[in-house]
């Protein structure tokens, strides 16, 4: 199923949407004046970057497409901004765009979710200083899953694989979630005091009972998007270069590759999602389309209903096409393109003096062990995206970050020793984390948005990263100040 949009449209849809400071100009200058020419690290995405630093610094074209690679970003753009209907609404014609929701889900469109291509919240800004907070999330939603034989996990056999708010009509919403903060206070070693946020979970109006006791509850926050299809084109060669040079390391820091079965690739090395639990860009979306909306594919065919389920089953009376799914594999293709072609926005501040000091902290910290700064993408991945020197800061690797930022059970407590790969996490991409309060309107970071802010971030690393928290708790505050300048300018 294809979108045909006129190129004229698409130049109107892009450039109504950017904002006035990404689109403005400095005036002409003098050849006395001209700046000296950006180094590499200033475009991040390489010959994809743009200079944009407003509301849509998120959303805009990689630089370098030509007029047929707009077209299918511009088709993308849609479907990925499209709210989606139960596949059972009445008079639904087949092969409509937007059938299939549910019939569990927690956001009606991609775009509901990754805001403006950019970073979800825990909450709304206006709940930031209450303690307890029974609005619901939209952005953030949690993962289940239990013990299984050798290692493995299942999912918790009363409410499957992901915590669902809502439903459509004919089903009841498995239940609510609340948040819960308390402050943990603490100090730098120049006495500075400092305070973060622990959230706790509880969920209520279970609609099937109670979970399972050992079920772990895995909080997981939409991230922004730009960059995304220049990850999938980094190599796993340098994935698991990056685990056999941190194993050769006198420190703790070890990461490992996480290996998954990736339907459209075999097995491979995860990169996606916050447990790197997905191969490729076409994994995760299809993944996020059938966890997050009850959007069912070729490959994710099967709705997440447990037997204990009753009313997830008899609401299924339709389906988009003849093949029993809910999205075809053309229209899934052109949600993964829309994403592969994001453009990464351009660094800023580079010639700031406190942003260069950042950047030796930030290396002397070691956090440019895990956070690694520069790849090449692989071939074989269009124009757009092959062979092109990018700066993401990320080794894509699994880390272990310590008991303060591990899953919990779902009655807020630490799992069973074994039970789940609780503390391990991914390395996330630092690039476009300064514009996130620019274009999303909030400081939330890590994967539940507890931390308020960069500096906050940085102090819940643990497990590994314990011996860079120290560096950085034993910084001034001019030092903190512009390590934290440092990383906002990525």
């Amino acid at each position: 199923m294809a979108l045909l949009v006129p190129l004229a449209g698409l130049i109107t849809t892009v450039a109504s949407g950017l904002d006035a400071r990404a689109d403005s100009r400095p005036p002409p200058q003098t050849p006395q004046t001209l700046p000296s020419p950006p180094t590499p690290q200033a475009k991040p995405g390489g010959d994809t970057t743009v200079a944009a630093t407003g509301r849509q610094a998120f959303s805009l074209p990689a630089a370098n497409l030509d007029a047929e690679a707009l077209a299918r970003f511009a088709s993308g753009s849609l479907l990925f901004r499209r709210d989606w209907l139960p596949a059972h609404v009445a008079g639904a014609a087949p092969l409509a765009i937007g059938l299939g929701l549910g019939p569990y889900f927690n956001e009606r469109s991609c775009s509901a979710c990754h805001t403006l291509d950019g970073r979800g919240a825990p909450h709304a800004a206006g709940d930031l200083n209450r303690r307890l907070i029974t609005t619901q999330p939209f952005a953030l939603v949690f993962r289940l899953a239990m013990p299984g034989p050798d290692g493995t996990t299942r999912p918790d056999p009363v409410y499957g694989s992901q915590f669902s708010n809502a439903a459509v009509a004919g089903a009841q919403p498995e239940g609510q979630v609340h948040i819960r903060y308390t402050e943990k206070p603490g100090r730098f070693a120049d006495g500075t005091a400092y305070s973060l946020r622990q959230p706790r979970y509880h969920f209520t109006q279970l609609s099937h009972g109670p979970m399972q006791r050992q079920t772990v509850v895995s909080p997981r926050i939409a991230p922004h998007l730009p960059g995304v299809g220049l990850l999938d084109a980094i190599s796993q060669g340098d994935l698991e270069q990056n685990a056999r040079d941190q194993l050769r390391r006198p420190d703790t820091i070890k990461g490992v590759v996480s290996q998954v079965i990736d339907p459209f690739a075999g097995q491979v090395a995860g990169r996606f999602g916050w447990k790197a639990s997905t191969g490729s860009l076409q994994h995760q979306t299809a993944s996020a389309l059938h966890a997050d909306m009850g959007i069912t594919s070729e490959h994710f065919a099967r709705e997440d209903c447990t037997a204990r389920q009753r009313d997830c089953v008899p609401v299924q009376t339709g389906r988009a096409s003849a093949a029993g799914v809910d999205i075809d594999n053309d229209t899934l293709g052109q949600i993964v393109t829309y994403q592969a072609t994001l453009a990464v926005p351009a660094r800023r501040g580079m010639d700031d003096l406190d942003v260069r000091r950042g950047e030796a902290l930030f290396t002397q910290a070691h956090c440019s062990v895990c956070h690694r700064p520069a790849y090449t993408t692989a071939k074989g991945y269009g124009p757009a995206l092959s062979r092109q020197r990018i700066y993401p800061y990320t080794d894509l690797l699994l880390h272990d970050m310590g008991q303060a930022l591990a899953d919990t059970d779902w009655r807020g407590r630490p799992p069973a020793s074994g039970t789940h790969q609780a503390s391990l996490w991914r390395t996330p991409p630092l690039w476009g984390i300064g514009l996130i309060p620019a274009v999303n309107g909030h400081p939330f970071l890590l994967h539940d948005g507890r931390a308020r802010g960069t500096l906050e971030a940085i102090l819940w690393h643990g497990g590994e990263a314990e011996g860079s928290r120290q560096k950085v708790l034993a910084m001034n505050r001019n030092e903190r100040e512009a390590l934290v300048r440092f990383v906002n300018s990525l």
